[in-house]
C-alpha cells in the first residue's frame, strides 16, 4: 500500500494536521534518537532490491561456460574409457581435469566477489543526500535514512528522497517525469484537495525520485521506501537493464572470435592427429579429444571478462581515494581519452571561497579586509557617513534576500550557496552581529533562476512593520529594473550618466578578477497582500554593487598545464561577466592575456556552421545559460571529441547527460546532477580531474598489458601445439612416441595446467601495474581506436610464434632425431618442453608491461607481478617434481642442465621482444 490510501491521503488533509499526525513540531523537525528509533522500526528508504543471489547459485554459474562443458564430457569420455578397458588404479586424467575445472571456478569465483565488493563500495560514495530538518538544525543525510515525519528542505536542484506533504512552497517547480511521463515541471503549492487524484495532479506533494528544479519549500515525510509511489513501479525500475560498454564489446566480441578460431584449429589437431597417427584404441580417441578440448579452453581466455572487472574495480577505487568517484566501472576507458574538459569557474578553477571584499555605491567605495567564512575582518579606512549607510543597506539586503547559512560549530561552516554565504560573513564583519538581519521577518520569495539572474524577497520589519522589497542580482539586469539610485537617506533618479558610472564601476570590479552582484529595494507597504512575484521587481532603487573574490586555484593552474600538454583543451563556461572570466583564464593560463570571452547572447546570433566553428577555436564562455552548455557539449562531439563537461546545478543535468564523461560537483553540486554525471568530484576541483584522467590513462594502458599478456600467451599454447602436431615427425615427436601411443607435444593435463598457472595471476597483477613512462605525453586516443589494434594483434602474433618454437625446439633436442640431437625419452624431453612454455608465459608477463619500454627499467616497482612469477615457478616445480603429481601431469624429474636449458629457452621471448622494442625506439627517435 502507497502513501495514498483514500483514508489517509496526506493531499487530502492540511499540512498542519499532517505533521501532527507523524508526531512532529515543523519548526524543529524529529530528534535524532526518535528519527534512529523509527529507521530501526520502518527499515531503510530504500526500493526493493532484486534478491541476493544465493552462495550455491554463484559458484554454480562458474562452471556455466561453453568450454567447461566440454571439459565436463571429456571427463566423462574419459571415465568410460577407462572402466571399458578395466584399467587399475585411478583415472588419473579425470581426477586431473577435475581439479583444474574445480580450481578455475574457484579463481572466477574469488575475483566476481572482489570485484562485486569493490562496485558495492563505490555506490556508498554516490549514495543521494538529503537535507532535513533535525532538533531544529538542517542536517545533511543519506536519504535511505530518511523516516517519516522527517522534515525535507528542498531547493533548487535537490532530488526528493521520499513522499512528503508540503507544509511551505515558494515558486517550487518539480520535474515528475519519472513518474508521470510528463516533461513539463510541476508548480507547487500547500492548499488542501478534494477528492482523489491522480499523481500529476497532487499539487501538494512531492514524490520520491523526482527533481526540483526551481524554488525552495518544506515538507514533511509520510512514506518511504516501497510504500512511495516510486515503489509501486520498482518492479519496472528492476527490468531496467544497461547497454555494455565499448571495451565490453570489444572483449566479447575478441572472447567470441578468438574462441571460434581455435575450436577451428582444435578440430584441425584432432583430425591431423588422427590422419597421422591413427585411432587403434578408445583410449586413443579419448586422449585425441582431450587434447582438442584443452587446447580450446586454454587457448581462449575465459576468464577475461572477470579480470577486466575487478581491475576496473580496483582502478576505479584508487580513483575514488584521489576524490574523483567514478559511478560506472566502465567509463573509466572513455575517461582516459577526453580530448576537451570543459570546466565551471567558480569552485573548479578557483577556490570557491568567496569573500566580499569591496562594496561600490553612490557615496564611494568601501572596502572589507579578511579572507574566507570566519567572519574576522572589517571596514578598512574612514569612509564617510553616507558611504557607510549605503554599505550597511547592501550587505543588510544582500543578506535578506538569501537561503544561505552561515554556521559555527568547531570552526565557521556555510550552508547553502557559497556567493550567497559571502554577504552573510560581509554583514556579520560590518556591524559585529547578524541582529540587524534577524530584525526582518520573511514574508515571500520570488527564487533566483538561471534565466532570471536575480532574487527577491518579500520581508517586514519588526519594529515598525514596513514591508519592504530586497533584491539581489546580475548588475545588468537589476539595472534594467531600477529607477533611481541611494545617497545616503534619501535617492535620486537614475538616468543614464547614473547607469554609465555604476557600469563602469561593474567593468571595472570585473577586469581585477570580482564577481559583481548588485542590491536593490523598493518599499511595498502600499501593495496588498504578502505574496510577491516578478511583477513586483520593478521601479526599484539601485543601492550598490559588492565585488566577491574567489581567487584561482594554484593547483588548477598546473593541472591546465598538464592537460594541455596531454593534448587536452581546457575550455571554461561560466555565467559570470566576460571580463571577470577572462582575466580568470588569463591568471590560470588557459588563455592568452587580453582573450575575449564568448558570451551566450554572442552564441545565439551564430548559426550551426559558426556555433561549431566556435568551440572549435573558443575557450572562455561567458554569461551563458545551461542550454548553451548542451549545444557547446554536441558541437564538440559532432567534432569528434570526447568532451568531460562539469556541473552543479539541475539545469546543468543535460549537458552532462550528453557529454562522453559528466562531472558533478561532490560539494555544490545538487542531487539531481550527480545522478545524471558518470563521476563525482569530491573535492569540487578542476586538479582531480585532470589527476582522473591520468589515472584512467594508467588503467586504460593497464587493460591492454594484460590483453596483450593473455592473449600472446594463449596463442604460444595454440601455436606449439599446433605446429608440434603437424611437425611430429621432423621433430623426432613420432618417433619417440611409445608404438601405439599418439605423438603430441604436450599432454592435455599440462595445457590445462598451464592456463591455470600462467594466466590470472599475473594477469590481475598487471591491472595494477604502475604508470608506463609519462602517460601525459601523448595525445588522447581517438573516439574511433581499438583497444586492441593491428599492431597489438601483430605483437601477440608474434610473441605466440616465438613461444611455440623455443618450446618445440626444447623438447626436439632432448630427443633422438629430429632437428638437434638428443638422448633422452619422450617424457622428459615433453617435460622440459612443457616446462619452458610455462616460463616463457612468465618472462612474457614482463614484456607486456609496455609496448616500447625495456622490460628492465623499472624492473622490481611492481611487487604483485614478481609475487605471481614466483608462485608459477614454485607451482612448476612441484609439478615436474613431486612424484604424486608426476603420475597426474605426465611429467619426470629434470637434471640442472635441462632446468637450465629450459630456462634459457623461456628466455628467447624476452630477448625477442627487447629487439622489436629497441627498434621501434630507434625508429621513434629518428
Amino acid at each position: 500500500m502507497t502513501g495514498t490510501d483514500t483514508h489517509t491521503d496526506p493531499s487530502q488533509v492540511e499540512a498542519a494536521h499532517v505533521a501532527e499526525q507523524h508526531g512532529v513540531n515543523p519548526a524543529t523537525g524529529l530528534s535524532t534518537t526518535e528519527a534512529a528509533g523509527r529507521l530501526e522500526a520502518d527499515g531503510p528508504n530504500a526500493l526493493r532490491q532484486k534478491p541476493a543471489e544465493p552462495l550455491w547459485r554463484k559458484v554454480l554459474r562458474q562452471f556455466q561456460d561453453p568450454l567447461v562443458y566440454l571439459l565436463l564430457v571429456a571427463m566423462v569420455i574419459s571415465l568410460a574409457a577407462w572402466l571399458a578397458e578395466g584399467e587399475g588404479g585411478w583415472p588419473i586424467d579425470v581426477i586431473v581435469i577435475g581439479i583444474i575445472v574445480i580450481a578455475n571456478a574457484v579463481i572466477g569465483f574469488v575475483q566476481e566477489r572482489k570485484a562485486a565488493d569493490a562496485v558495492a563500495a563505490l555506490a556508498s560514495m554516490t549514495a543521494v543526500m538529503s537535507t532535513v530538518l533535525r532538533e531544529g538544525r538542517l542536517e545533511s543525510v543519506a536519504s535511505r535514512d530518511l523516516v517519516k515525519g522527517d522534515i525535507l528542505a528542498l531547493s533548487e536542484g535537490d532530488s526528493v528522497g521520499a513522499d512528503a506533504r508540503l507544509l511551505t512552497a515558494t515558486g517550487l517547480r518539480i520535474q515528475e517525469s519519472s513518474l508521470t511521463g510528463e516533461s513539463e515541471a510541476v508548480d507547487k503549492g500547500t492548499d488542501v484537495l478534494s477528492g482523489r487524484t491522480a499523481i500529476g495532479d497532487r499539487r501538494n506533494m512531492v514524490f520520491k525520485g523526482t527533481a526540483v528544479v526551481q524554488g525552495v519549500g518544506r515538507a514533511v515525510v509520510t512514506s518511504t521506501g516501497m510504500d512511495t509511489e516510486m515503489g509501486a513501479i520498482a518492479d519496472m525500475l528492476d527490468r531496467t537493464e544497461s547497454e555494455p560498454s565499448p571495451l565490453q564489446k570489444e572483449v566479447a566480441l575478441v572472447s567470441k572470435t578468438l574462441g571460434i578460431a581455435v575450436i577451428v584449429i582444435a578440430v584441425v589437431v584432432m583430425v591431423a592427429l588422427v590422419l597421422i597417427n591413427g585411432v587403434e584404441s578408445a583410449q586413443d580417441l579419448v586422449t585425441i579429444l582431450l587434447l582438442g578440448v584443452s587446447l580450446a579452453v586454454a587457448a581462449v581466455p575465459e576468464g577475461l571478462p572477470a579480470i577486466l572487472s575487478l581491475v576496473l574495480a580496483i582502478g576505479v577505487q584508487a580513483l575514488a581515494k584521489r576524490n574523483a568517484v567514478m559511478k560506472d566501472l566502465h567509463s573509466v576507458e572513455t575517461l582516459g581519452s577526453a580530448s576537451v574538459i570543459c570546466s565551471d569557474k567558480t569552485g573548479t578553477l578557483t577556490r570557491n571561497e568567496m569573500t566580499l571584499r569591496t562594496v561600490v555605491t553612490a557615496s564611494g567605495e568601501l572596502d572589507l579586509s579578511g579572507t574566507g567564512y570566519r567572519p574576522e575582518g572589517g571596514v578598512v579606512g574612514d569612509p564617510s557617513e553616507d558611504a557607510l549607510f549605503e554599505a550597511r543597506t547592501v550587505l543588510v539586503g544582500g543578506s535578506l534576500a538569501n537561503n544561505a547559512e552561515l554556521r559555527q560549530a568547531d570552526d565557521w561552516d556555510i550552508q547553502g550557496d557559497p556567493t550567497e554565504a559571502a554577504f552573510l560573513v560581509a554583514q556579520h564583519k560590518f556591524d559585529g552581529a547578524p541582529e540587524r538581519v534577524q530584525a526582518y521577518e520573511r514574508l515571500a520569495e520570488v527564487p533566483f533562476t538561471s534565466e532570471r539572474k536575480m532574487m527577491s524577497v518579500l520581508n517586514k520589519e519588526n519594529s515598525t512593520g514596513t514591508r519592504r522589497l530586497f533584491s539581489k542580482g546580475a548588475p545588468d539586469v537589476l539595472l534594467t529594473r531600477c529607477t533611481s539610485v541611494q545617497v545616503g537617506g534619501g535617492m535620486i533618479p537614475l538616468d543614464e550618466e547614473q547607469r554609465a558610472v555604476i557600469s563602469a564601476s561593474v567593468d571595472r570590479l570585473s577586469s581585477e578578477g570580482y564577481r559583481t552582484l548588485a542590491v536593490a529595494h523598493r518599499n511595498l507597504d502600499d501593495e496588498p497582500g504578502d505574496d510577491v512575484d516578478g511583477s513586483a521587481e520593478e521601479c526599484l532603487i539601485f543601492v550598490g554593487v559588492v565585488g566577491i573574490m574567489d581567487p584561482p586555484r594554484e593547483e588548477a593552474a598546473a593541472a591546465i598545464r598538464e592537460a594541455h600538454r596531454a593534448g587536452i583543451r581546457t575550455v571554461m563556461i561560466t555565467g559570470d561577466h566576460p571580463v571577470t572570466a577572462a582575466r580568470i583564464a588569463a591568471d590560470l593560463g588557459l588563455a592568452e592575456p587580453g582573450a575575449v570571452a564568448l558570451t551566450g547572447a554572442q552564441l545565439d546570433e551564430l548559426d550551426e556552421d559558426g556555433f561549431r566553428q566556435a568551440t572549435r577555436v573558443t575557450s572562455i564562455y561567458a554569461r551563458v545559460a545551461p542550454e548553451h552548455k548542451l549545444r557547446i557539449v554536441d558541437a564538440l562531439r559532432a567534432d569528434r571529441q570526447v568532451v568531460a563537461m562539469t556541473g552543479d546545478g539541475v539545469n546543468d543535468a543535460p549537458a552532462l547527460k550528453a557529454a562522453d564523461i559528466g562531472v558533478a560537483m561532490g560539494i555544490t553540486g545538487t542531487e539531481v546532477t550527480k545522478e545524471a554525471a558518470t563521476m563525482i568530484l569530491a573535492d569540487d576541483n578542476y586538479a582531480t580531474i585532470v589527476a582522473a584522467v591520468r589515472q584512467g590513462r594508467a588503467i586504460f594502458d593497464n587493460i591492454r598489458k594484460f590483453l596483450r599478456y593473455l592473449l600472446s600467451s594463449n596463442m604460444g599454447e595454440v601455436t606449439t601445439v599446433f605446429f608440434g602436431v603437424v611437425l611430429a615427425g621432423v621433430l623426432g615427436i613420432e618417433d619417440a612416441a611409445t608404438a601405439g601411443a599418439i605423438a603430441v607435444p604436450l599432454l592435455a593435463t599440462q595445457i590445462l595446467w598451464i592456463n591455470l598457472v600462467t594466466d590470472s595471476g599475473p594477469a590481475l597483477a598487471m591491472g595494477v601495474d604502475p604508470e608506463d613512462g609519462d602517460v601525459m605525453a601523448r595525445s588522447p586516443r581517438g573516439p574511433g581506436d581499438r583497444i586492441i589494434d593491428r599492431h597489438m594483434w601483430q605483437r601477440v602474433g608474434f610473441i605466440g610464434v616465438v613461444m611455440g618454437a623455443v618450446t618445440l625446439l626444447t623438447i626436439d633436442m632432448f630427443l633422438p632425431g629430429g632437428l638437434i640431437e638428443g638422448s633422452d625419452s619422450l617424457t622428459v624431453a615433453r617435460t622440459a618442453g612443457f616446462t619452458t612454455l610455462v616460463f616463457a608465459q612468465l618472462f612474457n608477463a614482463l614484456n607486456a608491461r609496455s609496448e616500447t619500454t625495456s622490460a628492465f627499467t623499472g624492473l622490481f616497482t611492481n611487487k604483485w607481478l614478481w609475487a605471481s612469477i614466483v608462485l608459477g615457478v614454485v607451482l612448476q616445480v612441484a609439478v615436474v617434481e613431486i612424484p604424486f603429481l608426476q603420475v597426474a601431469f605426465g611429467t619426470a624429474s629434470l637434471d640442472l642442465a635441462h632446468w637450465a636449458m629450459a630456462t634459457a629457452m623461456a628466455s628467447v621471448v624476452l630477448w625477442a621482444e627487447e629487439l622489436v622494442k629497441l627498434v621501434r625506439r630507434l625508429r621513434g627517435r629518428r
